[in-house]
């Protein structure tokens, strides 16, 4: 199963804590599912999935209180039906109603190498997996992406770097710290009711192991 390394980078994240529902808090942490997510920005296809089991913190876990403006409504899915139907509608969103100030506590100036497997989807054993890995390995080495990778929220872009394999070893940080229940990932068993999986994480001198999708808990 190949496995790949990325070094990824920004000035800002906020990996949010689902249980904050209105203030936005970051883990102390990049989640497994954040870090998924950069993975894919680079390479998603149907046909293949991305496993992250470790992550690395190689800059000290600071902080940030900031305020920011956020648009407090979506267009609604029935104003969009009813358009379709219609031919024409109003769909647009006056932001200054719907504008609203909300504090944020965020980490800054990050720094993580996270790791990853790459593997086929159920029911694709057929695809040719190597022409993924190439794939994969051609794009992140040119610095492309499908999309901008993002450090928890879309606004926190993240620089990233492909490791090779014998790239110089970074040394984490050297602080262990248990970290609670931190989201794993959305448990897609059942596409239409995708459900929240949590695991018990803990750092051990900077580095995160996390185990697998099935091993975490709703």
């Amino acid at each position: 199963m190949p496995s790949f390394c990325l070094e990824v980078s920004g000035q800002f994240a906020c990996f949010t804590r689902p249980e904050m529902k209105v203030e936005r808090v970051s883990y102390d942490v990049m989640t497994p599912s954040a870090a998924r997510s950069i993975f894919e920005a680079i390479l998603w296809k149907p046909a293949i999935r991305w496993r992250v089991h470790r992550i690395e913190v190689l800059k000290p876990i600071r902080w940030i209180n900031l305020r920011r403006n956020e648009v407090s409504a979506v267009v609604s899915t029935r104003n969009v039906q009813q358009a379709m139907t219609a031919g024409s509608g109003q769909l647009g969103l006056y932001i200054e109603d719907e504008r609203q100030q909300r504090a944020g506590y965020f980490l800054r100036d990050v720094a993580y190498r996270i790791h990853a497997d790459l593997s086929l989807a159920p029911g694709r054993s057929a695809e040719p997996l190597m022409k993924y890995t190439e794939m994969f390995a051609r794009r992140a080495t040119k610095g492309q992406c499908v999309n901008q990778p993002y450090l928890g929220c879309r606004e926190f872009a993240a620089a990233f770097s492909l490791m090779a394999s014998d790239a110089p070893a970074v040394t984490p940080i050297g602080e262990t710290r248990e970290l609670g229940w931190m989201l794993h990932d959305l448990d897609f068993t059942h596409p239409s009711d995708p459900q929240p999986r949590f695991f018990n994480a803990r750092m051990l001198a900077g580095v995160i192991e996390v185990p697998p999708l099935e091993e975490a808990r709703g």
